[in-house]
């Protein structure tokens, strides 16, 4: 497999040059991404019937891609999701970042990694082909400490799965949280709304959060809660549900902790949508996966197609370590120091159900 094409994107507001990727496998998928942010522009995949549809929300050009800022289908980095109050300590030192989610710091700052134009390393082998990104994140951008090299590798394989391999490392010791913001709807490109996918994770905790927020530090069974899906589950079925943490969230935006599978990669979650057939399933190294309904998508920008985007249009699954880890020292480890690596895998498998 090689990369079908290789196209401009245009030109940022600041005059730096991007460009488009696109991909194809054997099995009727095909795959656009930007060197801007890393950003997904398009996944096709096919439903029962063999005909292609588009099932990640976004923008097909650069001007809006980058004056709007929902974070659709962009590496996130370099800390995904919240840090509570911007600030965290590391041996001692007190850090402060930029406070861009009420109280809280979220998904890098001000300008993180979805704000930047990466490397780009196209490449084809065996089965798969994609590209290598990579970034040079320097000592105290956005407030973090340690020069951080960055890459992150998008591969679309023949069996139908989109695979995202992270790597890092530091000089400086420093905390790092990479994930993928994607945007899925698995139906008809976020023209009508998510609720009706089934929904399972594979997940028997969930991390409650505060009024802003923010973990508690309480790891909670998910149990006689509208957290549970442990079975299938329509996901409108108890999104309007008066438990405080769907009222917190306006909705579902919380970290699940993934059931322990052994090594390697672990099943984190499966969506069926029955119109179409197609079937998404998630596999992570990640002890976590953040569960997002969109809560906040208010329609203000046309999307590709002309879709405007609603409240529940699309769903993320954002496999990452806990929110706030930096200040929950009963979370896992997110701190990374000079001669460790960093390495991180998710893949999205998908296929049809008849």
């Amino acid at each position: 497999m090689k990369p079908e094409r290789i196209e401009s994107f245009g030109k940022t507001r600041d005059g730096r040059e991007t460009r488009v990727f696109h991909f194809q496998n054997d099995s009727g998928m095909h795959f656009s991404v930007t060197d801007f942010g890393g950003t997904i522009l398009s996944l096709e995949v096919p439903d029962r019937n063999g005909i292609p549809g588009d099932v990640v929300l976004g923008f097909d050009n650069l001007a809006d891609t980058e004056a709007f800022r929902f974070f659709y289908g962009c590496i996130v980095g370099r800390y995904g999701n919240r840090i509570a109050g911007g600030k965290f300590s590391l041996d001692g030192t007190d850090y402060s970042l930029a406070v861009n989610n009420g109280p809280n710091h979220l998904h890098g700052g001000l300008s993180g990694f979805d704000r930047q134009v990466w490397d780009a390393a196209p490449f084809s082998q065996p089965g798969a082909a994609g590209v290598v990104f990579s970034y040079l994140s320097r000592d105290m951008e956005e407030g973090y400490p340690g020069n951080l090299k960055v890459s992150v590798t998008y591969s679309l394989t023949d069996k139908g799965e989109l695979r995202i391999d992270y790597r890092a490392e530091t000089d400086r010791t420093t905390v790092i949280n990479l994930t993928n913001h994607a945007f899925f709807n698995l139906k008809d490109c976020g023209l009508t709304s998510i609720l009706d996918h089934e929904l399972q994770l594979f997940a028997d905790h969930f991390t409650p959060v505060d009024k802003v927020m923010i973990p508690t530090g309480e790891i909670r069974l998910v149990k006689g809660t509208p957290m549970d899906f442990s079975h299938a589950f329509p996901i409108g079925a108890r999104i309007h549900s008066h438990d405080e943490q769907i009222v917190f969230g306006n909705g579902y935006d919380h970290n699940f902790v993934i059931n322990p599978q052994g090594t390697g990669l672990a099943k984190a979650a499966r969506v069926y949508e029955k119109e179409t057939g197609r079937v998404m399933e998630v596999y992570t190294t990640e002890p976590g996966v953040q569960f997002y309904t969109g809560n906040f998508l208010q329609g203000r920008k046309p999307g590709k197609y002309g879709i405007t985007y609603q409240n529940r249009s699309g769903f993320c699954l954002e496999t990452q370590h806990f929110p706030d880890s930096p200040n929950k020292p009963g979370f896992p480890s997110t701190t990374l120091r000079p001669g460790e690596v960093y390495q991180s895998t998710t893949v999205y498998a998908f296929g049809i159900q008849s």
